[in-house]
């Protein structure tokens, strides 16, 4: 068990504190759960009001807005295909995005700043459940290494900022991310989503088999994204080191369980198929949550609840 870090101070709840990426499915829930806890000047930020790849404007920006603290949710993503199709895209946008961040806060006297990575950070092969020691210690799941190596220039960022700068800047690696306003796109989206908008489109149109691929053997974590905002708050209220923090709920289960959640979620009741052809990625993927615990947080939405309500959500908004 890890020992307690040492607080942080809470921010002020008046302060500019801005979120970037903040129309995504994290960013989005950053926001909201900012103003629901009282912070009055929370901004969000997305593309349409300023491309993060353009150095000079993100640093216009900033030195324009001097937010108290920056909430780091903006990234280019996407599930298996899109990271083992679009490596070089992946590895050079988010480090383009990560770096101008970085610097354009540095210059705007950012003193509080956290960094959301990836799970995916850690080797293909490490312990389970993943601490936070594990990083570097080994290689990376091929299909998504160049998103990885990205995060991972991220987490590097932050402690040189730290150690080089003093900034009060902390690094966060979430599980597996789940809730309303995923992305559901038919390719570019997690395994999640991807499940949900397949068993919904077999429910809608009748189809009495949906195919799932890879074995449905490995294990996946997953945290709604309501409780990865709250997490993300508590983090910057009582969290200042230079580790990366897990956030995860300290549980797993299978594709297949995962699969069945679904399909009883959405009411499917055909036959379903696995073709063993296509990618498992990562056997298992169980983060080590003991440093996040030991701040005093854990997590409130239990997985078939969230997985309900992501499914109504899309039922709703699938337009």
């Amino acid at each position: 068990m890890h020992a307690p870090a040492r607080p942080a101070t809470p921010l002020d709840r008046a302060a500019t504190v801005l979120v970037a990426g903040s129309t995504g499915l994290v960013g989005s829930a950053v926001l909201r759960h900012l103003h629901a806890r009282g912070f009055t000047r929370a901004v969000g930020i997305h593309s349409a009001d300023l491309d993060l790849t353009d150095r000079r404007a993100t640093l216009d920006y900033l030195t324009a807005l001097r937010p108290a603290a920056v909430i780091d949710a903006a990234a280019r993503v996407g599930g298996i295909a899109a990271n083992d199709a679009e490596p070089v895209e992946f590895l050079n946008d988010n480090l383009t995005i990560q770096t101008n961040l970085f610097t354009a806060a540095h210059a705007a006297d950012v003193d509080r700043l956290l960094f959301l990575g990836s799970s995916c950070i850690y080797p293909k092969h490490s312990p389970q459940p993943i601490p936070e020691s594990a990083l570097l210690t080994g290689p990376l799941e091929e299909t998504n290494d160049a998103y990885a190596i990205a995060k991972i220039a991220g987490v590097t960022a932050v402690r040189s900022y730290r150690r080089q700068y003093g900034r009060r800047w902390i690094s966060a690696m979430p599980t597996n991310v789940y809730g309303p306003g995923d992305n559901f796109h038919p390719t570019r989206s997690h395994v999640l989503p991807a499940l949900i908008r397949r068993f919904h489109e077999a429910v809608a149109t009748g189809a009495g088999e949906v195919t799932v691929w890879g074995s449905g053997t490995p294990r996946r974590e997953f945290v709604h994204v309501d409780d990865l905002a709250a997490a993300c708050l508590h983090l910057l209220d009582h969290y200042d080191e230079p580790s990366p923090v897990n956030i995860g709920v300290g549980e797993d289960l299978t594709i297949a369980d995962l699969v069945a959640l679904v399909a009883r979620a959405t009411g499917f009741t055909g036959r379903i198929t696995w073709d063993a052809s296509r990618p498992d990625g990562t056997p298992r993927k169980l983060l080590d949550v003991s440093r996040l615990r030991a701040t005093g947080w854990k997590p409130r939405i239990d997985l078939a609840e969230g997985v309900r309500d992501t499914v109504d959500w899309y039922a709703r908004h699938r337009a």
